[in-house]
């Protein structure tokens, strides 16, 4: 612990003089004095506006002659946040990812189908660029293609699937109707880039009946691939010899102790082209006290329960999307697919809860099963629309859960 936190004051000190966004944020600060855990954490944070404020590329701590590529980040909106790698950055990045699929048991005799899209977005050229590294074969179709997806899954012999937990939902239900299920070879699936629950999980293993991962990572922090869940899936393991995370009260700033939930904070302290000094992820988890059977070194997260900035008020109360769900998970005659919609009627706030029934199900039954789940686990009355399976709109890319129309 000590040498990291040694290797991240030598990265701050090295942003300081050499980046300009950073000789902003520390102004005044002599890091040169600073020895200690306690002392890094009196740093200031980062968040996704310093780096706006940054375009393009005035968080960049390297001359331009060093910068090999630009990513930019998928989910942001106004003015895009531009991230520089070097050569080193590229091949760490490449390593991190290629222990995760090692972790996930992938090896050179694997096929890889890698369904994320290629270009600004981290996410396919990182699956593309483990999987190389790792030695497997790796088919990069990219974004959408549904029909070409399908037809390389069974010419190919496809064994993992690289994709989003939305689009996997996608094709499971592609598979289920065009009744592939003995034509796919498919084993694994290396899901990432939204959180997923259990009803997800469970419709998606129902159709492919594979073993799936979830992967971590976000393009500020070198993109997925930062973090893994092991066979025991039991936690993702975060690969602290490249980042060191914390975890945080997102209201004070506060450290909190291991075990307790908050918000999850990045620095790469090995990171070349823009090193992030304490950046705030937005990402609600907790650090998963002991270790793991698997006998990785690595500590665990738990799975992302949601985000700090996605949280919604509604009625004087704070909610996030990942507590619906839950309340919708008990419920066995529910699908997998919901949608929140939040409207103000004539002053007053309303809460639909749209959520798709199974086949040969009440409708009404379930949705006094919603309003009372809901009244007695979130504390307020939702309206709830149950419609039919398959109605509510599918993914390629991340699915949209709040629609918030009231302002």
């Amino acid at each position: 612990m000590e040498n990291t936190i040694q290797q991240c004051l030598e990265a701050a000190k090295c942003v300081q003089e050499k980046s300009p966004m950073y000789r902003r944020i520390f102004e005044g600060i002599d890091i040169d004095k600073m020895k200690t855990k306690e002392d890094f954490e009196s740093l200031p944070f980062t968040d996704k506006n310093d780096l706006r404020d940054a375009y393009p590329l005035d968080a960049c701590a390297v001359p331009m002659e060093d910068v090999v590529r630009i990513h930019s980040s998928s989910g942001t909106t106004g003015m895009p946040i531009i991230m520089p790698y070097t050569a080193q950055d590229i091949k760490d990045w490449a390593q991190m990812f290629s222990r995760c699929y090692e972790i996930a048991g992938i090896t050179k005799h694997d096929v890889v189908q890698i369904t994320p899209g290629f270009g600004l977005w981290t996410a396919g050229l990182g699956f593309l660029n483990g999987a190389e590294h790792r030695g497997a074969l790796s088919i990069p179709i990219g974004a959408g293609q549904t029909e070409k997806q399908l037809q390389f899954m069974q010419d190919l012999g496809t064994t993992v699937i690289c994709c989003t937990s939305s689009y996997a939902l996608v094709l499971a239900e592609e598979v289920d109707k065009r009744r592939l299920r003995s034509k796919i070879s498919l084993k694994k699936g290396i899901f990432g880039s939204e959180r997923w629950g259990d009803k997800i999980r469970e419709r998606i293993y129902e159709s492919l009946g594979i073993e799936f991962y979830d992967i971590y990572g976000l393009t500020e922090i070198y993109g997925p691939g930062i973090g893994i869940d092991c066979g025991e899936h039991c936690g993702m393991h975060v690969f602290d010899d490249c980042v060191y995370f914390e975890i945080i009260d997102p209201k004070t700033g506060k450290v909190l102790p291991e075990g307790e939930e908050g918000e999850l904070v990045c620095t790469t302290f090995r990171r070349q082209a823009e090193p992030l000094i304490r950046y705030r992820t937005h990402d609600i988890t907790r650090f998963i006290p002991g270790k793991c059977k698997c006998g990785l070194p690595y500590p665990r997260i738990d799975r992302i329960k949601g985000r700090s900035d996605d949280m919604f008020k509604i009625k004087g109360t704070n909610i996030f999307p990942a507590q619906v769900e839950n309340v919708l998970k008990q419920i066995p005659g529910l699908g997998s697919e919901y949608r929140i919609i939040l409207k103000n009627i004539e002053l007053r706030d309303k809460m639909i809860v749209q959520a798709e029934m199974k086949e040969e199900q009440n409708s009404r039954q379930l949705e006094e099963q919603v309003i009372r789940l809901c009244k007695s686990v979130l504390g307020i009355i939702v309206e709830p629309q149950i419609v039919s399976m398959g109605t509510l709109p599918r993914s390629e890319k991340k699915t949209q859960r709040v629609f918030d129309e009231r302002y």
